[in-house]
């Protein structure tokens, strides 16, 4: 019996119970958790709103509505930064720009962002820790001083300092120049120093499996290394993996956030959340809406991504007590 057989014969109790798969009972076990549903509700809308959104939502970087904002200063007209009708959420103070457009467009690059940064995290971090679990030795060792190479930079001085150099040197090779070198450049520097993190977690999850009997019948059977890794041993890594993901991304859109509060995300006139409370500094005091409306979105979008993954962290524990 195979680790995962193992973890799905905990879940089989009572209406649980009539030969369902592993993934059916995790789905059941979810949908009896409300939160969970919620949050896994709010996260479709987001990315609805980031996917469906552009395409129903004229582009802010290219629309500018000079009758909602004053000639002299360009202050928006009405109370809270110009809410009305036609824009529910305010323009922009000095350009006109419409915020709910602003907010739907970036929303979607900084999910663009946080996700790719992720499933490259993950795909490093998961084929890095299989083989330094299993390999063990030198090979083990070798891995293991790079990873602790990789978390003893300082991540944030790096970012900023390597950024101007880094982002020219992937247009040299090819990149748009501007944005997509910015967004690449993102993605690259936050999957070189995140995949430590789930390697070492990986790691230490097959040290145990490799002892379990399915790898040894395999082993004895003749199978592959690479058969082993891939498809005795990865399947039980499901869980853990799953869990970290969820919880990765989220932490990904927050540290996008503030590389773009600190000039390091993408150049204007496109946005992100980020780049959207650097810009309500300057207008604070005078409309606190253009801070409390991103920063509000933006600690719904985390905090609904950290709570499903607690809650898929408990439907995949067949121990864990509801």
């Amino acid at each position: 019996m195979t680790a995962v057989q193992e973890t799905a014969a905990g879940f089989q109790s009572g209406a649980l119970t009539g030969g369902r798969s592993l993934r059916q009972i995790i789905w059941a076990r979810l949908r009896r958790d409300r939160l969970a549903m919620v949050c896994l509700i709010v996260l479709i809308v987001y990315f609805g709103l980031a996917i469906v959104g552009r395409l129903i939502i004229a582009d802010p970087s290219i629309t500018f509505d000079g009758s909602a904002i004053s000639e002299a200063g360009g202050k928006p007209f009405g109370d809270w930064g110009g809410i009305s009708t036609t824009h529910p959420l305010g323009v922009e103070w000095g350009t006109g720009r419409d915020i709910m457009s602003q907010l739907v467009w970036g929303l979607g690059i900084s999910l663009l962002i946080a996700t790719s940064a992720t499933a490259i995290t993950v795909t490093i971090g998961t084929v890095v820790g299989i083989v330094a679990g299993y390999s063990g030795g030198w090979v083990d060792n070798i891995i293991g001083r790079l990873m602790d190479l990789v978390l003893a930079f300082p991540f944030l001085l790096i970012i900023l300092a390597l950024s101007g150099a880094l982002t020219q040197r992937l247009t040299d090779l090819g990149v748009p120049d501007g944005n997509p070198s910015r967004i690449l450049y993102l993605i690259l520097v936050l999957s070189v120093f995140g995949w430590p993190y789930l390697a070492r977690i990986v790691r230490g999850q097959v040290l145990s499996l490799r002892e379990r009997e399915f790898v040894e019948s395999a082993v004895a059977m003749g199978s592959s290394k690479r058969r082993i890794l891939f498809t005795e041993i990865l399947p039980n890594l499901r869980a853990p993996i799953l869990v970290y993901a969820t919880l990765t991304l989220p932490a990904y859109i927050g540290t996008e956030a503030a590389l773009s509060f600190l000039g390091v995300g993408v150049l204007p006139p496109e946005t992100t959340f980020g780049r959207m409370l650097a810009n309500s500094v300057s207008y604070f005091n005078v409309v606190p809406t253009y801070l409390f409306i991103p920063g509000t979105l933006l600690v719904i979008l985390v905090v609904s991504f950290n709570l499903l993954g607690d809650s898929l962290r408990d439907a995949l524990d067949p121990k864990a007590i509801h």
